[in-house]
């Protein structure tokens, strides 16, 4: 189902969902204002459509003794996509990297790194990043504090832009 065909319940059970995961399919249903069977058809059909990836517990890896947090933008010694893509399968096998996006300019990829000391992302950086296959440099930022981080999509933009559009 492409994106365009969600409607107007379909997108509110999407930022229902993604403000609160846990709640349950009637609770869900009472707050987009339909009835639990439909309700459960549609969520079961975003699922699988590829719009739900998930459901997951907002963790606080600091709370959890993960204190260093690092943004480390890669570049690579050539763009080939066999190098691409051999480096992103890289990423996904290392623990510490949360995230890992391409991007266009100066530089390949960012990271998003978590350990539990400095001492562990030193070891990884120059253990297994630097020294990964087509990695030509590596330059790290120390996250100091965090002003916002949401993974949530902002439905509300999108409203706004469809109730203009229409």
């Amino acid at each position: 189902m492409p994106a365009s065909r969600l409607d107007a319940i379909d997108r509110q059970i999407l930022a229902e969902l993604q403000a609160d995961g846990r709640m349950t399919n009637v609770e869900l249903a009472r707050r987009v204002g339909i009835s639990a069977p439909p309700c459960l058809r549609r969520v079961r059909t975003l699922e699988e459509a590829g719009f739900i990836r998930g459901y997951h517990a907002d963790v606080d890896p600091r709370a959890l003794g993960f204190e260093v947090q690092v943004f480390a933008m890669v570049g690579l010694d050539n763009q080939s996509e066999a190098a691409l893509s051999g480096f992103e399968a890289r990423c996904r096998e290392w623990p510490l990297v949360r995230e890992c996006h391409m991007l266009n300019g100066e530089i390949d990829f960012i990271l998003k790194c978590v350990a539990p000391d400095l001492s562990t992302f030193q070891s990884f950086l120059t253990e297994q990043l630097t020294a990964a296959e087509h990695v030509a440099s590596v330059k790290t930022s120390l996250v100091i504090r965090g002003a916002k981080d949401d993974p949530s999509v902002p439905f509300e933009v999108l409203e706004e832009r469809l109730s203009r559009s229409a």
